[in-house]
């Protein structure tokens, strides 16, 4: 049977599902929420949507602490509710991509608290990473968590415990095969219920140096960093990717995929995830994470491109996530507006060979919010830093669809949602923003539309061929009959003559591109 490739060139909108919409008025988004937004993710244009955790977890870190794989936490609703949103998503030719967290449990998992119980050296402490102390004071090793402190807690027997997120995030042993046969059950129990691919948590943190050294000066995602990137967790997704290819095989052929998020300190080690055996994609956070500038922007491409090019893996690339700062807000320029870099950047995006991921908002324009009050906040990354690191509630702030104050659609009679949403949103709602041809929402509509026209006539491979951008502060692209023009510079740039213009983030005038803009010709 032919597979179809879907995912090589698909765009993903991710659902963080407790800022999506409550349908049971009781604050927190929920899978009925979502159901009921499939018709309009669909009008939108995107080919598939990721959501985030749904699972039993008493939400210490937003639903990334599992603590049982299997069920649907009553917040997010019941297995019922999931089923059927699996299918009225592909009733309208949606994919559903779901998270799944196999580096750590929540601490209220039924292994973890069966660990505490079984004391040192038990078969229960070895599914997660339990060591002695330097000193009885100490913790094995000088690792940090990457939510602020130590990444060691000391249980009352005197053990410490893993933990490369929260205390409440205890971190798995990958060298226990009951883990690995675990894992490989939980994705088969979702695949049976029709889901198209998931999205791996910490994909590449699995294996630690079993010798548990000292990280020193080293960077925790650097080659040769003994808390990730092991060669070890290569085999586990072998295995994973022999699991989905047996679905793939299944009517309607389909495949089933994997994206990784693999936090890597160069373009090389990232496409060792992309060997045609293991993942299918891997986000390019090098993209998220550049600096508004031409020239790096052209780098981050040219240095992936360069080195995916020998295995044919796909690019699969990200502005903004439930993890990150909004990419509104991080491309202000010097008045404080950052809205027509991020217009532009999602024309440069989305003109790139491979998958876009976008994240929930960003197509109504929103910005972090940042002055949420600190009783409002959630994120273990808030507490862990003594509130020296904002975190990311300002990312995860509930999104308005109607209405002219709290909640805006969100909730049903009114309900209070889980974080405040700012005053003064009419505008960006959904419903607004809907009858405005001029909106940030009717821009993604268009774009998305065009991109969907255009994919039959661009090359599927990773072709791109560079142009002379006429600026250093722009650059410009060609694939197939579509050219991609973004100018980063404050000055204007003159676009390429003799070409139908398709769209333009901000209008030409006179044949000349504005500053921070992007514009797609033919």
């Amino acid at each position: 049977m032919m597979r179809s490739s879907w995912w090589r060139d698909a765009v993903v909108y991710e659902v963080y599902v407790r800022s999506f919409t409550d349908s049971d008025g009781d604050g927190e988004g929920d899978l009925g929420g979502v159901r009921s937004r499939l018709p309009y993710l669909r009008e939108l244009g995107v080919d598939a949507l990721w959501l985030t955790p749904f699972y039993r977890s008493p939400l210490a870190d937003g639903g990334y602490d599992v603590a049982d794989y299997r069920d649907v936490d009553p917040r997010f609703g019941t297995l019922d509710d999931f089923e059927a949103l699996v299918s009225d998503a592909h009733a309208l030719g949606l994919k559903l991509i779901v998270d799944i967290v196999p580096n750590h449990t929540s601490d209220q998992h039924a292994w973890f608290q069966e660990a505490l119980a079984a004391g040192p050296g038990s078969p229960a402490r070895g599914r997660y990473l339990f060591r002695a102390g330097k000193t009885r004071d100490a913790p094995p090793n000088d690792w940090p968590s990457a939510f602020g402190g130590p990444a060691w807690t000391q249980v009352p027997d005197g053990e410490w415990y893993l933990h490369l997120y929260a205390t409440e995030q205890p971190d798995l042993n990958w060298r226990n095969p009951e883990v690995r046969r675990e894992f490989e059950d939980v994705l088969r129990c979702w695949l049976d219920r029709g889901v198209d691919g998931f999205r791996i948590d910490v994909a590449a943190g699995l294996f630690k140096d079993p010798s548990f050294a000292d990280l020193g000066d080293l960077d925790r995602h650097a080659v040769g960093s003994p808390m990730y990137s092991r060669p070890e967790v290569h085999e586990v997704y072998r295995d994973w990717r022999r699991i989905l290819n047996a679905y793939s095989d299944q009517p309607p052929g389909d495949e089933r995929m994997a994206v990784g998020e693999v936090w890597t300190d160069s373009p090389e080690d990232l496409t060792l995830f992309l060997r045609p055996d293991e993942l299918h994609q891997a986000f390019n956070f090098a993209l998220q994470l550049a600096p508004w500038s031409a020239s790096d922007f052209k780098s981050v491409v040219t240095d992936f491109l360069r080195t995916a090019e020998p295995i044919q893996a796909a690019p699969t690339w990200v502005l903004s996530s439930h993890d990150a700062t909004r990419h509104r807000t991080r491309y202000q320029d010097g008045t404080g507006n950052g809205l027509p870099r991020a217009r532009a950047a999602l024309l440069f995006m989305l003109a790139l060979p491979g998958s876009a991921y976008l994240y929930q908002g960003e197509e109504l324009g929103l910005e972090e919010v940042v002055d949420l009050p600190d009783s409002a906040r959630q994120d273990p990354i808030w507490f862990r830093t003594g509130g020296t690191q904002r975190g990311r509630d300002g990312c995860r702030v509930p999104i308005p669809w109607s209405g002219s104050d709290e909640p805006y659609g969100f909730s049903p009679n009114g309900g209070k949602p889980w974080l405040p949403m700012p005053d003064g949103w009419e505008p960006l709602t959904v419903e607004a923003q809907s009858g405005d041809p001029g909106s940030v929402l009717a821009f993604y509509r268009q774009a998305l539309r065009l991109r969907r026209e255009l994919r039959a006539t661009l090359p599927r491979d990773l072709e791109l061929e560079w142009l002379d951008s006429r600026s250093p502060k722009a650059l410009a692209f060609r694939r197939g009959p579509l050219m991609c023009v973004l100018n980063c510079g404050d000055g204007p740039v003159p676009l390429p003559p003799g070409r139908e213009l398709l769209l333009a983030s901000a209008p030409p005038d006179g044949g000349l591109l504005p500053g921070n803009a992007a514009a797609w010709l033919r």
